[in-house]
């Protein structure tokens, strides 16, 4: 079906329909609604590519991301997708799983399909096939991980302030040692969320051990699985146990770590919180109905990817303000593996 097919059913001019579509002011209510009823009745669907000639761009976004199976990017990316939908735009995903080759050759194909903006979770290995997009006049807008050296608006969840109230809460209500189990991977957003336990420790005066931190290596399963094996975090909890004694709490960098975690204490007898208090991270939907109910630092998945993708259209509307760069914090959920209230049904 054209344009031409549903001016000839009504006897008007195939430009008169193109504007009643448009919603122009030139066509009357009661024409437009007449047309509309026969676009509906004919079938009509606007040719994307054709409205993209016309005007001059895609009406797409790129969309860029690591884990196809992390719930935070589920979150993120439905986050998106309904800005974009609500200003006529389509969303275009696509897939790195951490690999640098497969990234670059994503930033290629966002080039190639001529998208008019990209909001983007790197992988962190070299900038300059995102500076080349963002050169040719494609605005960026990075997520959750930063990139040294390259300047475009940056939001993401506040992973220092999280790791640092959570280790926070630990110390304050009682924790004698307190410890971490984190990624082992070269990511900002692990960074800083070792910045901000050993903050708290520091805040203290106490010392940080080297053995103080445990790193969790990265799975070997394909991330489209799981972006993390609990069976990792697992084996490594099985040695961090034998240190803890009673009054200690453990502070981990993902919510996976902690079924690990719960894993070891429990084929030793320990008991959680009586002995040991446990906070996890990215508060995941079985968090709250683990027995203890799991505390968990919650980020703000939603309200990230509403911010990035209004940055990238008021930079499409014009915008030449300095690159942004937005940390939201993320909220602390208290539950019974660190002391608080068992709140079951919480989400």
């Amino acid at each position: 079906m054209t344009l031409k097919t549903i001016a000839d059913s009504l006897g008007v001019s195939a430009k008169t329909v193109s504007r009643a579509l448009a919603g122009k002011d030139s066509v009357s209510e009661e024409l437009r609604a007449r047309i509309r009823a026969e676009a509906d009745r004919l079938g009509y669907v606007p040719n994307s590519m054709a409205r993209s000639l016309v005007s001059g761009a895609a009406m797409t976004f790129g969309m860029v991301i690591t884990h196809p199976a992390n719930p935070f990017y589920a979150l993120l990316i439905s986050a998106v997708e309904e800005r974009c939908r609500a200003n006529g735009y389509s969303l275009l995903l696509m897939v790195t799983e951490e690999d640098p080759e497969t990234e670059r050759h994503a930033a290629e194909e966002l080039l190639r399909w001529g998208v008019d903006g990209a909001v983007v979770i790197p992988v962190q290995e070299g900038a300059d096939h995102w500076q080349r997009l963002q050169d040719s006049g494609v605005p960026i807008v990075l997520v959750n991980r930063r990139l040294d050296g390259f300047e475009c608006d940056f939001v993401g969840v506040d992973h220092e302030r999280g790791a640092y109230e959570a280790a926070s809460y630990l110390l304050d209500a009682g924790a004698t040692n307190l410890y971490a189990l984190e990624e082992d991977v070269p990511f900002s957003s692990a960074a800083d969320r070792r910045a901000g336990f050993h903050r708290a420790l520091a805040e203290r005066g106490l010392p940080v051990q080297d053995d103080t931190v445990t790193l969790v290596p990265p799975s070997t399963a394909p991330l489209r699985e799981l972006p993390w094996e609990p069976d990792a975090a697992y084996r490594c909890a099985q040695q961090l146990v034998s240190r803890l004694e009673p009054g200690s709490a453990v502070l981990t960098g993902s919510d996976y770590f902690a079924l690990g975690l719960y894993r070891a204490l429990a084929e030793k007898g320990i008991e959680v919180p009586a002995h040991v208090a446990v906070i996890g991270h990215g508060d995941l939907p079985f968090a709250a109905y683990l027995q203890p109910a799991l505390a968990s630092v919650r980020p703000p998945a939603a309200e990230i990817g509403a911010r990035a993708a209004d940055l990238l259209f008021e930079r499409i509307q014009g915008s030449t303000a300095p690159a942004a760069t937005i940390f939201l914090p993320p909220e602390l959920r208290i539950r019974t593996s660190a002391g608080g209230n068992d709140r079951h049904a919480e989400n």
